[in-house]
């Protein structure tokens, strides 16, 4: 497989050049930070009842405390900010945030910059579980019917690509990548035929939207899972960090600093099919945040794990807060999946990034 390398230096062991040529951490994790805010901000308050921006955090500062912010708003701005938009604002910072972590730590296990957290197959096991769900209109969980569908193929697509990834007790990076693929291919088979073989325009039609990606009809109910998922995901990556950089360095390296590579690659490929098996329950497939983010990341921060990740999940949840709101406006009252507006701005920036590091 290609290592990952940063500005010639392997990923894991980044140059002391790369370290001063860098903006300081603290002040890329606060610009970060203040680009997640104004992203959220814009989210909120843009829309067909458009909310001035200090309306907004007039409203949430209410919510925390009364005392905060004299009310001044109507009751139903109140609910449009609370109950409409600020649930898909937070659910498009967890999506974007565990999207581009996972994508950081996959990356850094396949020693690829290439690999995606859609390489496992993940996605397309979501996928049928999801259409499945549309298509039969199953209601048996009611509303969760469709999430626990999507979360339940993804895992039995992770299972299925761990023991054809495995030979004689041992799991290489190769077969992994190979099973994903043949895994990820035959699953898109099957979603592919059971969209054309429906008889429901508006089943089938719903099942496409899905499949592009999206986050309309976003509740509160529907955040806390994924946002749990995100945030025991990403502190249990953060605890592995120093693994992660011994193996960007080789696995013989790594092997000899006394790494069991074999086994923390299947417990690491686990934790993070999981991220992804319940990130794509609710939001559908959203490609190229994962492939993409990291390596900007990388360009901001080096390669170190224990400061790329929590620069990657700020700058994951900027993006697809952005993009969201994008595909939102942009054809009012249309709205574009916003699957189709990331692979739209990933696809040529992974080119140009890619034309950039062969110069």
């Amino acid at each position: 497989m290609t290592d990952v390398t940063v500005g010639g230096s392997p990923a894991g062991v980044p140059g002391a050049a790369d370290r001063r040529r860098r903006l300081p951490y603290a002040l890329v994790l606060a610009g970060l930070g203040v680009l997640v805010a104004v992203a959220a901000t814009f989210g909120i308050a843009a829309g067909s009842v458009g909310i001035p921006a200090g309306e907004v955090w007039g409203i949430l500062l209410h919510r925390v405390h009364p005392a905060l912010a004299e009310p001044t708003w109507s009751p139903v701005r109140e609910t449009i900010v609370t109950d409409v938009r600020l649930p898909r604002v937070v659910l498009c910072a967890v999506v974007g945030a565990g999207l581009s972590v996972a994508g950081t730590a996959l990356q850094a296990l396949v020693r690829n910059p290439l690999a995606d957290p859609m390489l496992l197959g993940v996605s397309s096991g979501a996928s049928v579980g999801a259409v499945l769900v549309l298509v039969l209109h199953v209601t048996l969980f009611g509303a969760f019917s469709l999430p626990l569908a999507a979360f339940c193929g993804a895992l039995a697509a992770l299972v299925a690509v761990y023991f054809l990834a495995r030979s004689g007790g041992r799991m290489t990076t190769l077969r992994l990548v190979l099973a994903g693929v043949a895994t990820a291919e035959v699953l898109s088979a099957v979603t592919s035929f059971l969209v054309v073989t429906s008889n429901d325009p508006h089943k089938t039609q719903s099942a496409l939207r899905w499949m592009l990606g999206g986050l309309a009809g976003t509740t509160w109910t529907m955040v806390w899972i994924p946002a749990g998922a995100v945030l025991l995901g990403t502190a249990v990556l953060l605890g592995v960090c120093r693994p992660l950089n011994l193996l960007l360095a080789g696995e013989e390296a790594a092997a000899a600093l006394g790494l069991d590579v074999h086994r923390f690659r299947a417990a690491l490929f686990t934790l993070v099919a999981l991220m992804i098996g319940t990130i794509v329950a609710v939001s559908g497939q959203i490609g190229f945040v994962g492939l993409i983010l990291p390596h900007v990341v990388r360009l901001l921060v080096g390669a170190d794990h224990r400061r790329a990740l929590p620069a990657a999940a700020l700058l994951g949840a900027a993006f697809l807060i952005a993009a969201d709101l994008a595909a939102r406006t942009l054809m009012s009252p249309e709205e574009i999946p916003v699957g189709i507006l990331t692979a739209l701005t990933g696809g040529p920036f992974f080119l140009w990034l890619m034309r950039r590091r062969t110069r």
